[in-house]
């Protein structure tokens, strides 16, 4: 069920602001209006506009765990990803082997193929895959090895890459190498 509420609703040319049944939180326009790819525009003589509008879209309001075996669990009191508002968010990621909780190697070359690959199986446990990621956040425990993670990092993502942040950090759990976390778009 939804239900929305203009605080106040000015004149506007055959629109009703206050039936729209928008998600922002606060509207404001002085010029142009648009919506579902129409354009509306104000007259020059006609007042400013302003609505409030509270979305109760119970689809609006869900927020889902995901969680899959084929990644590692993990490591505190935190999900591997969460869905919400069609997006996902991923938790960062180590490159445990699932099965033994252990990295595949000390090789940060390892790792980051093996975060890939953790982070590929929770993508598709959400109905995503790589090509659905807009954001990673990389941390490293050593910046030097950057040359060496873009290398594999862009087999897993070719172009257009998400958008990226890379951190060398002072630590990461589990003395990993890397770590890394993102932000996918989920289809409709």
């Amino acid at each position: 069920m939804t239900w929305c509420a203009a605080a106040r609703s000015f004149y506007i040319p055959a629109i009703d602001v206050g039936a729209l049944r928008i998600r922002a939180p606060l509207a404001v326009g002085v010029g142009c209006l648009s919506l579902a790819g129409a354009n509306l525009r104000r007259a020059a003589r006609s007042p400013a506009f302003a609505s409030v509008s509270i979305s109760t879209d119970a689809s609006a309001d869900i927020k889902e765990a995901v969680q899959t075996d084929k990644a590692p669990a993990a490591l505190g009191p935190y999900s591997q990803a969460i869905k919400a508002n069609n997006m996902l968010f991923v938790s960062g990621v180590l490159g445990l082997i699932p099965e033994t909780g252990k990295f595949v190697s000390d090789s940060v070359e390892d790792q980051t193929e093996q975060v890939l690959k953790n982070m590929g199986e929770i993508l598709k446990a959400s109905g995503a895959g790589y090509s659905s990621v807009v954001k990673t956040t990389i941390m490293l425990a050593d910046l030097k090895d950057f040359k060496k993670v873009n290398e594999i990092y862009a087999k897993y993502f070719p172009a257009p890459a998400p958008a990226r942040s890379t951190y060398q950090v002072a630590a990461l759990p589990m003395d990993a190498r890397i770590e890394i976390e993102c932000i996918a778009a989920l289809p409709q």
